[in-house]
């Protein structure tokens, strides 16, 4: 069911000389300390159904890489790699149970996989899902990826950003088993911002109340399944899921691949008939993960489904108080003025993995100096996070719409098949648009301009490209339809 590591012919010497040329790109354009600190231990573990799995030593690796590096890492793997389904980063661990290992050495047929061989474990394939953490012997949990016991209820910093989210997710964990009021419960939101602390917390919470719990990242939730298809085992598998109470899955949008799809799919349709409880979390709208199965999407539509919202100065502030105080209770002699913490906490306005670091900056710059930290220290500590903030992220339901609203016509024009100049126009304008200020592909842009050919998206983005280069006025135009959409 696996797709080979490349295309015919491909072998383990052509896919390591691929990523030696990635690596090089990646040196080339950032430096070598921004390289040396941060993709050094980067690895390629191997290519399967056209994903490219990449993998680090640390957790903090994977959260910093995902924060910062994400798209230009997956530009340069598409540059150089047969990766067209894009890349899939993860923690490497020398302990597997037994059945990952199947994965490293049939799966991934590329022979390409550079991390350290699987440990045996007793854990056999039928008692445990392949690919996941082996369970207690008297567990009645079904077991996923490891759970973090810092990230629960207690921990959660509330705001009104993700107050909704955090009061639907302590119902849920709390509700009976098969009573829960919303199911599915499909939460949607940028790098950072607490929805895997929220599903930890469900897991851990139900766990804690004797529910058969299985917690999956969706790398984890892949290689278990080809692993249990390689070593014959998915019986066992399917099983083990269906068996279970809750279901916790997240960043969905990284699931690949036809047949993995479908058994998410099943497994999905099969635990929601019975009554059992399912919560996932992506990065948007469940209806815009266009690499999802429609009928995955649809389902996940079709329950309650809450945005986790940016962090607001207060909510930052609040966050960080959290962790410096986590921070001071180990360090008595580390202390941070309101002053300082007021400052952090209004210049980093990213997510909360960059107030972490700034809380972790700050701890390193008193204890190695042994100053006390004022405003000017602090803001030389932290100097590399504080960004100019992104623009929000675009949708291509948004362009559609403005481009509409500024050509005097419909969005169900710009869908259509209509060939008019005054049609043709906007359409080709809001296809260059889509391609220029998100990161979906041009088959994805041409399914949702009406099912289109990615030959025609790449045609009108041709054609937009030369005429602003040509038309001072029609630059203009499109610039400010831009900076109307990124504000």
């Amino acid at each position: 069911m696996a797709d080979e590591a490349g295309p015919a012919g491909a072998d383990e010497t052509s896919v390591k000389e691929a990523w030696e040329r990635v690596r090089r790109r990646l040196r080339a354009e950032l430096g070598e300390d921004v390289f040396s600190s941060w993709f050094a231990r980067l690895e390629l573990a191997g290519i399967l159904e056209g994903v490219a799995y990449l993998t680090v030593p640390t957790r903090f690796l994977k959260s910093w890489l995902e924060a910062h590096y994400a798209e230009r890492l997956r530009l340069n793997c598409a540059a150089e790699l047969p990766a067209p389904n894009g890349i899939i980063l993860s923690v490497r661990q020398v302990a597997r149970d037994a059945a990952a290992a199947p994965l490293a050495e049939s799966a991934l047929r590329s022979r390409a996989a550079l991390s350290p061989a699987p440990v045996k474990t007793e854990a056999t394939a039928a008692a445990a899902i392949p690919g996941a953490q082996p369970c207690e012997r008297d567990s009645v949990d079904a077991c996923g990826t490891a759970l973090d016991r810092r990230m629960s209820f207690q921990s959660f910093v509330v705001g009104k950003s993700n107050q909704l989210a955090f009061a639907a997710a302590e119902r849920i964990a709390a509700a009976p088993a098969g009573q829960s009021p919303y199911n599915p419960l499909y939460l949607h939101a940028g790098v950072g911002l607490g929805k895997t602390h929220l599903l930890q917390a469900i897991a851990q919470e139900a766990r804690r109340q004797g529910k058969r719990v299985a917690y999956f990242t969706a790398d984890r939730f892949m290689y278990g399944f080809v692993a249990a298809l390689k070593s014959q085992t998915a019986l066992a598998f399917k099983e083990k899921l269906r068996g279970i109470d809750l279901l916790v899955v997240d960043d969905v949008q990284f699931i690949q691949g036809k047949s993995i799809q479908q058994e998410f799919g099943h497994t999905i349709n099969a635990l929601l008939d019975a009554g059992k409880q399912i919560v996932v979390a992506g990065d948007r709208l469940a209806g815009e993960l266009e690499a999802l199965d429609e009928r995955i999407r649809s389902r996940l539509g079709g329950g309650l489904v809450v945005e986790v919202g940016e962090l607001d100065e207060t909510l930052r502030a609040t966050i960080l108080g959290s962790r410096l105080e986590a921070l001071q209770n180990a360090h008595p002699s580390f202390q941070v003025s309101p002053d300082v913490v007021a400052y952090v906490a209004r210049v980093v306005a990213t997510n909360g993995r960059d107030l972490d670091g700034a809380a972790n900056r700050l701890l390193a710059h008193a204890t190695l100096s042994g100053q006390l930290v004022t405003l000017e220290t602090a803001e030389a500590a932290i100097r590399d996070l504080v960004r100019t903030r992104e623009p929000r992220r675009v949708k291509i339901e948004d362009i559609q719409k403005l481009v509409a609203t500024r050509y005097n016509v419909s969005r169900a024009d710009i869908l259509s098949e209509r060939r008019t100049a005054a049609v043709v126009k906007p359409r080709q304008i809001a296809m260059y648009l889509a391609k220029s200020l998100t990161p979906r592909s041009l088959p994805e842009i041409g399914r949702r301009f009406g099912g289109r050919d990615h030959t025609t998206v790449l045609h009108a983005v041709r054609k937009i490209e030369k005429a602003i280069g040509e038309d001072r006025s029609l630059h203009d135009e499109v610039d400010l339809l831009k900076r109307m959409l990124q504000e």
